[in-house]
């Protein structure tokens, strides 16, 4: 991926954005992706084979290969990482910290570190989208049930309710504690959380001398690498609403992060229109800007959860735009018509 000259990134940024003033604040934009490893990515050491375990956490799968180590008490202490951050960001863990910090009626709640840090990075997304994405979308998306709905569109009276309580200025952080100014107003970090996870559970394994393996959290796919031999892995990324799973391209990665944020993992459709789960802020139904996925490479797996959905928000001008004025990130974004337009720097 070519360099470009910006600020530092965004996760970088987000303390201090969220110490300029006091903090007055997914979308739960479930980043289930379209994304598999293609299978040249598996099949290059034949002398060891991987080491290969799956997981649910989330509502989603994670699944995670090592291939440099046999240690799968590693494995263990990742998915033992994936449970503890879920007692901690999942606002359907009733005792989590969102959970708390939804239902406390406007009181100040303290909350982990790792909570401050996952909600400083939403916030900064939230900021650089100027609300396009936004992380009070918690009453829109519980009144649509994406999963659940059997193809009725919610109440537009309801809707309004809801849209009310949206707005991620009403989030205030003093130290570890977390306020809600707005009635209502509720937390879902759902398209920003499995990206931070992931990027702790790379720390975690290189700081144990693993430098070769595969993180798969929903889709979120991290690289430990390059592999042994120099070479790099293959990430495929699949034609949306594909049943067979089909690869419209693939991309060539060494030590970084493959995200994609698109509309046909959870959906339904009604009267010729599909309502899927990236809502809109503005008027709580979903995005409906001629894309169907937008797919991020770059170093840190947060980035790439909160500039997929970022950028499927913006739409394809301004968010290949924001993304062509980023350092070490590239983006190929698909649209409706199956047309694939990549970043300057995107690899061929």
């Amino acid at each position: 991926m070519k360099k470009k000259t910006c600020p530092k990134s965004i996760t970088e940024n987000s303390k201090r954005l969220s110490c300029k003033r006091k903090r007055i604040l997914p979308a739960l934009v479930l980043l289930l992706l379209g994304i598999s490893m293609a299978s040249s990515g598996c099949a290059w050491r034949k002398e060891a084979a991987p080491i290969t375990r799956s997981g649910f956490y989330f509502d989603t799968v994670i699944q995670i290969t090592l291939y440099d180590s046999r240690q799968e008490s590693l494995i263990d202490d990742c998915f033992a990482m994936a449970k503890e951050y879920e007692q901690l960001l999942s606002r359907t863990v009733p005792d989590s910290d969102i959970s708390r910090i939804n239902r406390s009626g406007g009181a100040p709640v303290t909350v982990s570190d790792d909570t401050i840090k996952v909600i400083e990075a939403g916030l900064a997304y939230c900021e650089l989208s100027k609300g396009a994405f936004d992380i009070t979308l918690g009453a829109v998306i519980d009144l649509w049930d994406v999963k659940n709905n059997p193809g009725v569109l919610p109440d537009r009276k309801e809707l309004a309710r809801a849209l009310d309580t949206v707005g991620y200025e009403a989030v205030s952080i003093e130290g570890n504690e977390v306020t809600l100014t707005t009635p209502g107003a509720q937390i879902d970090l759902g398209a920003i959380s499995k990206g931070w996870i992931a990027d702790r559970m790379k720390e975690y394994l290189n700081s144990q001398g693993v430098t070769e393996g595969i993180l798969n959290l929903g889709g979120n796919v991290l690289v430990l690498g390059p592999k042994s031999d120099g070479s790099a892995y293959t990430v495929g990324i699949q034609k949306p609403f594909a049943e067979d799973g089909s690869l419209l391209l693939s991309v060539d990665i060494s030590d970084g992060t493959v995200v994609t944020s698109g509309i046909y993992q959870r959906y339904f459709e009604l009267d010729g229109t599909i309502y899927h789960h990236i809502f809109d802020p503005d008027t709580g139904y979903p995005y409906q800007n001629g894309l169907l996925s937008v797919t991020i490479l770059c170093p840190d797996s947060v980035d790439g959860d909160g500039l997929s959905t970022t950028c499927f928000a913006l739409g394809l001008t301004e968010g290949l735009a924001l993304i062509e004025s980023l350092p070490d990130t590239e983006a190929v974004f698909i649209t409706t018509d199956y047309e694939i337009v990549k970043s300057s720097g995107f690899p061929a």
